[in-house]
């Protein structure tokens, strides 16, 4: 197994291990936290506060640096302005975060325990990455 590989699957399995103890693979959790007309559970805001807290403090570090450790470059983003299909991409991905109480890295973490509702969920996740794609192309 070469390193990139290697990192990938150390990585994986961290962030797996991070949204299971997070709560991120129970649906009910995730939609509590969304339903802020009954109530409302915020524990996943510590969560997000969280992420977002490593982020601001590796993404300055890790820009410093000429290129990634395991690659040629790195591969940002370069689109810096709001447009359509960024709109209503993501508006997609929070309606079905909202109804599915999943988004796709917790989905595909519960895999593993043959959970039906996140199986008929990655496969229509799946169908509208590649209805996405036959669109853009």
């Amino acid at each position: 197994m070469n390193k990139q590989a290697l990192s990938a699957l150390v990585i994986g399995f961290l962030f797996g291990f991070g949204l299971a103890l997070a709560g991120m693979l129970n649906p009910a959790k995730v939609q509590g936290f969304l339903d802020i007309t009954r109530i409302w559970d915020p524990s996943l805001a510590f969560v997000m506060v969280g992420g977002i807290g490593v982020a601001a403090i590796g993404f300055p570090i890790v820009k410093k640096r000429g290129a990634p450790v395991l690659a040629q470059s790195f591969s940002l983003p370069e689109l810096v302005k709001l447009d359509r299909p960024l709109l209503v991409g993501a508006g997609l991905f929070g309606i079905g975060w909202g109804l599915g109480g999943l988004c796709p890295g917790p989905a595909i973490a519960v895999l593993s325990l043959a959970f039906w509702p996140a199986i008929i969920f990655v496969a229509f996740m799946v169908l509208g990455l590649v209805i996405g794609a036959k669109l853009k192309a």
